[in-house]
C-alpha cells in the first residue's frame, strides 16, 4: 500500500512550573495552602515522570490530582488526555478533551476524541458543524470523518461526493475507494461496492487484510463465492491465518458470508481510525498509533485487529499489564484467540509472571494439541521457567506434527537443542543444531550456539572458529555472538586476537556478567592482570549465576592460572 505521510501535530509539550512564582504564591497563603501547593507540584512532577515512562495508569492518577488545583491548565489537560487514552479510559478521555476544547487550545488529539465521543452518542450533526467551523485532525481524517458523519446523517449523496474527493486526491485514492465501498456495501449496494473494488486504485487495498475481507464479503453477498475464493488465493496465497482459512472453507462449502466490516456509520468511523493507525504503525510515534487503535476499539469493541494492535504497542512500550488486558479482550470464539493468548502469555512472561504464562499456554496446548505453533509457544514458556526436561517432550510433539520440516521450522529444532544443552545431553543438542542449520543455512544464532558448544567442549575448534566468524559477519552488533568469537580465540590460545572482539562484546553488552567475566579472562592471559581483576569485580556486581560467581571469586583469590590448573587436575 502506498505510504501516506499524514502530519498530525499532536501536542505532547509538558507544562513547566515556575518555581519563583510558586514560591511567591506560597508566601502569600496560609500554611495549609502551602501544603496544597506543594502536593500539587508533587503530583504534577509525578505525573510528568510517569507519562515520560509510558506509565499511563500512574500518569492518569497524578494528573487527576494536579488538575484539581488547576483544572483549566491546557498542558496538563493535554497530557492527562494522553494518559487516559493510553489507559483505554475513553469516558475520562472525553471529559479531558471537552475541558481542553473549552480553554481554546488547539489539540488534534482532543479533536480525535471528541469525534469518537460524538459518534458514540450518534451526534453526527455536531461533527459536521465542528468540521465546518475548521476543527481538524489532519487532511486524510478530516475527509473520512466528514464522509462518515454524512453517512450517519443520512446524507449519502454528499458522502459519496466527499469520498470521491478523497479518491481524486493523490496518495489517498486507495483509502477513498475502500471507505466508499464500505459505505455502499453498508447500504446494500454490493454491485456499486464491487465496481469500486475492480478499479485500478483498489489494488493497494489488497495490502490490508480487512480490505481483502471486505471484497470477499461483497463478492459472497453477490453470490460469487468462487470469485471470492479466487481473491483469497491470489492475494493471500497458501499461507492463511486461522480466520481467513475458516472463511475460505465456508465459501468452498457454498456458505454466504455476511458483510460485517462496516455494519453501521459508527463502524465506518472506527475503520477510519484504524486506517490511520495502519499508516502510523511504522512511524516513531507509538503513542499516536495507540491513540487511533484505542479509539477504533472504543467505537467498535469487536474490532479485533485494533485490539491486537493496541496490545502489541502496549507490550512494546513496556506496559505489560495493559497489554495483557487488551489481549484478554479477544473472545475464545474468535479465530485470533490463539494468537491473542500467546501474546497474553508473552506479556505475562515479560512482566515477570512466568507461572501465569505457563498456565495460559498449558491450557491452550491442551485445547489445541494439533497446533505446532501453540506447542512451540508452550515449550518456550517451559524453557523460560527452566523446565527443559518437560519442554523437550513438548517440542518433540510439535516437531512430530510437521510432516516435512520447512525452513520456517528451524526454530523448533534450535530451541529443543538448547534444552538438550541445558540437560547436558550434548549429542542430542548437536543433532538438533545441525538439523536447524540444514533448514536455515547461515543463520547466525544457530552458528553461534553450535560453535559455542564446540568451543566449550574443546571440540572441532577450527570448524567452530570458522562458524562463529560467519555468524559475526552476519550479525556484527550482537554482543553474545561477538563474545563467542573472542572466546573461540581464547580457547585456541590466540589471546591477543581475542582482545578486540571481547572488548567490542563488552561495549555491546556492558552489564552482562558472562561477557564481563570473559573480558577479565582475556586481559589476564594477555598480562593485563589488574584490569582483569577489575572486570571480575564488575562481573560479580552483575549478579551472575551462583556457580559462576564462586568461580569468579576463586579467580580473584588465586588468579586464573591457578584456577585453570585446579580444574584440570579435578577433571573440570
Amino acid at each position: 500500500m502506498p505510504r501516506l505521510i499524514v502530519k498530525i501535530a499532536l501536542i505532547f509539550g509538558l507544562a513547566t512550573l515556575s518555581w519563583s512564582a510558586l514560591a511567591a504564591t506560597t508566601a502569600k497563603n496560609t500554611s495549609a495552602d502551602a501544603v496544597v501547593l506543594r502536593d500539587t507540584a508533587g503530583a504534577y512532577l509525578s505525573a510528568r515522570a510517569a507519562l515520560a515512562g509510558n506509565d499511563f495508569a500512574s500518569a492518569a492518577h497524578w494528573y487527576g490530582l494536579a488538575l484539581q488545583a488547576d483544572p483549566e491548565n491546557p498542558d496538563m489537560l493535554q497530557n492527562a488526555l494522553v494518559a487516559s487514552i493510553g489507559l483505554g479510559d475513553m469516558q475520562t478521555a472525553a471529559q479531558r478533551a471537552r475541558a481542553l476544547a473549552k480553554t481554546g487550545a488547539i489539540s488534534q488529539l482532543a479533536r480525535m476524541v471528541l469525534v469518537a465521543d460524538d459518534t458514540l452518542n450518534g451526534d453526527y450533526a455536531a461533527i459536521l458543524k465542528d468540521q465546518g467551523n475548521g476543527a481538524s485532525i489532519g487532511k486524510l481524517m478530516d475527509i473520512l470523518v466528514t464522509a462518515w458523519a454524512q453517512v450517519g446523517s443520512g446524507k449519502m449523496s454528499q458522502a459519496s461526493a466527499t469520498f470521491d474527493k478523497m479518491i481524486a486526491s493523490p496518495g489517498m485514492e486507495a483509502f477513498g475507494v475502500y471507505h466508499k465501498a464500505l459505505a455502499l456495501a453498508q447500504s446494500g449496494d454490493f454491485d456499486g461496492a464491487d465496481k469500486l473494488f475492480m478499479r485500478p486504485e483498489s489494488a493497494a487495498i489488497h495490502g490490508l487484510r480487512r480490505g481483502v475481507l471486505a471484497q470477499v464479503q461483497v463478492l459472497s453477498q453477490l453470490g460469487r463465492g468462487k470469485d471470492a475464493i479466487t481473491v483469497i488465493d491470489f492475494v493471500r496465497g497458501q499461507t492463511l491465518d486461522a480466520g481467513m482459512a475458516a472463511i475460505r472453507q465456508r465459501l468452498a462449502q457454498g456458505e454466504k458470508i455476511n458483510f460485517d466490516i462496516a455494519r453501521t456509520p459508527q463502524d465506518g468511523m472506527a475503520e477510519a481510525y484504524f486506517s490511520l493507525s495502519l499508516l502510523l504503525e511504522e512511524q516513531p510515534n507509538d503513542i499516536l498509533t495507540l491513540s487511533n487503535t484505542r479509539l477504533a476499539a472504543a467505537l467498535r469493541p469487536d474490532h479485533i485487529e485494533s485490539v491486537l494492535m493496541s496490545a502489541r504497542i502496549l507490550e512494546k512500550l513496556g506496559q505489560y499489564d495493559l497489554a495483557i488486558s487488551a489481549y484478554a479482550q479477544v473472545p475464545q470464539s474468535d479465530p485470533a484467540y490463539v494468537s491473542a493468548t500467546i501474546g497474553q502469555a508473552n506479556a505475562s512472561q515479560m512482566a515477570g509472571r512466568g507461572a501465569q504464562a505457563l498456565v495460559l499456554l498449558k491450557t491452550l496446548a491442551a485445547q489445541n494439541p494439533q497446533n505446532a505453533g501453540v506447542l512451540s509457544a508452550y515449550g518456550d514458556s517451559l524453557r523460560w521457567q527452566d523446565k527443559c526436561n518437560v519442554a523437550i517432550g513438548v517440542y518433540t510433539q510439535a516437531i512430530a506434527l510437521i510432516k516435512t520440516p520447512a525452513p520456517a521450522n528451524w526454530m523448533l529444532f534450535f530451541r529443543r537443542g538448547g534444552c538438550h544443552l541445558m540437560q547436558k545431553a550434548w549429542p542430542s543438542a548437536e543433532a538438533d543444531y545441525q538439523r536447524a542449520l540444514a533448514l536455515a543455512p547461515g543463520e547466525p544464532r544457530i552458528l553461534n550456539e553450535l560453535s559455542y558448544g564446540y568451543i566449550e567442549r574443546g571440540e572441532n575448534l577450527t570448524q567452530a572458529l570458522a562458524m562463529i566468524q560467519q555468524a559475526v559477519t552476519a550479525a556484527p552488533d550482537e554482543g553474545y555472538i561477538v563474545d563467542s568469537l573472542a572466546w573461540a580465540y581464547f580457547r585456541l590460545g590466540r589471546y591477543d586476537e581475542a582482545v578486540a572482539p571481547m572488548e567490542k562484546a563488552s561495549l555491546l553488552m556492558p552489564l552482562d556478567p558472562i561477557v564481563t567475566d570473559h573480558l577479565g579472562d582475556v586481559y589476564w592471559m594477555t598480562g593485563r592482570k589488574r584490569e582483569a581483576q577489575f572486570q571480575w569485580h564488575r562481573a560479580l556486581s552483575f549478579n551472575p549465576d551462583p556457580k559462576e560467581a564462586a568461580r569468579i571469586q576463586r579467580k580473584l583469590n588465586k588468579g586464573l592460572d591457578q584456577v585453570m590448573q585446579d580444574e584440570k587436575r579435578q577433571g573440570g
